[in-house]
């Protein structure tokens, strides 16, 4: 042992000799991997890597109902017996019936408010729960409401039965493409449109009270979460909101932010969507590979193809900030991801 972390040290010395020579003879460019300067026309919005100053103001539209600081959560009556739980980030969905409650996905951060707020308008006990997907930030919290029957497609059994997590019980019911869940006096309709966000994400609509329920895909009037909210399959992803905008629906559930979307939130994101699309093709087309390269470089692909990849981000930023950057909240701290995440799709998918 004592012999091993001789030659460990040896070794740091050695590569930190090799380092410390190759930034001496390196020159006015700095250390290799240092930062270098910034990109031509390089947006006044902070890179990925790169701490903010200020995130810009979250615009009005984008507020839901204030929270009261003691109660830590609010109940949003959606129609009959059915309610949307929330702390103004996360969201889940419970449904009042004949012999108890249905509840729809169960997020760590309501663990302790969902029996509150169930309790506020019932005193029954819950039956069912339905999962969005599988997900541990909107699911993390199931074993907590102990319900005898957790219904989910397919595919999220499959995620859950080898992620293992006692936190996420199995479900105990599935479906591939349609079920529908009558209990009590009430409708779900369960339906799966493929893989959009991840496999398994499936919608839940309650047709009587007309509200949608469909999780990581719309964010009522916000940028969506990074990367177009870690979507798995993009292309799937811009079909799945094209999905919901042709379901007639009154109130959305999404998952996540400060209140329940609209028809007209909807139609914002596929609009930002494709203007999103067509700013990463427009980049993509109109930007000259390995311009501005160091030549120390030209040996290196993975720079060269970083160089392109970060310029074409650039230029797709500097595209939709004029029309953008004020009207969908928190544009700026997670536009640089959305480019990136369009540019790639656009090139391999």
């Amino acid at each position: 042992m004592i012999l091993k972390s001789i030659l460990l040290a040896a070794s740091l010395v050695v590569s930190g000799a090799s380092f410390a020579k190759q930034v001496a003879t390196q020159g006015p460019g700095g250390a290799p991997g240092s930062a270098g300067e910034p990109y031509q026309g390089m947006s006044s919005i902070a890179p990925i890597g790169v701490r903010m100053d200020k995130a810009l103001d979250v615009p009005e539209a984008a507020k839901g109902p204030a929270i009261d600081p003691a109660k830590g959560y609010r109940v949003e009556k959606l129609g009959r017996d059915l309610y949307m739980v929330t702390d103004n980030v996360y969201q889940a969905m419970v449904m009042v019936h004949a012999a108890g409650v249905i509840v729809v996905d169960a997020p760590p951060s309501l663990a302790a408010y969902i029996p509150k707020a169930i309790a506020e308008v019932t005193d029954k006990k819950v039956t069912h729960l339905v999962y969005s997907h599988s997900h541990a930030d909107h699911i993390g919290a199931a074993k907590s409401l102990n319900s005898p029957v957790i219904i989910a497609h397919e595919e999220t059994k499959r995620l859950l039965d080898r992620a293992k997590d006692p936190n996420r019980p199995s479900p105990t019911s599935t479906f591939a493409d349609r079920s529908t869940l009558k209990v009590g006096g009430q409708v779900l309709e369960l339906s799966y449109h493929g893989n959009g966000h991840e496999p398994g994400n499936i919608f839940i609509y309650a047709p009587e009270q007309k509200v949608l329920m469909v999780v990581d895909v719309i964010f009522p009037g916000w940028m969506p979460w990074r990367r177009l909210a870690l979507a798995q399959d993009v292309p799937g992803y811009f079909a799945q909101v094209e999905k919901i905008k042709s379901i007639d629906f009154q109130f959305l559930v999404s998952g996540h932010v400060a209140r329940v979307g609209t028809k007209a939130d909807v139609k914002v994101q596929s609009e930002f969507l494709d203007d999103l699309k067509a700013a990463a093709g427009q980049a993509l087309k109109t930007t000259e590979p390995g311009k501005f390269l160091n030549p120390q470089d030209a040996g290196n692909p993975w720079a060269y193809y970083d160089n392109y990849i970060d310029r074409v981000a650039v230029q797709c930023v500097n595209t939709l900030s004029g029309k953008w950057a004020n009207r969908l909240a928190a544009f700026d701290v997670f536009i640089w991801d959305q480019c990136y995440a369009m540019e790639q799709s656009l090139r391999i998918d």
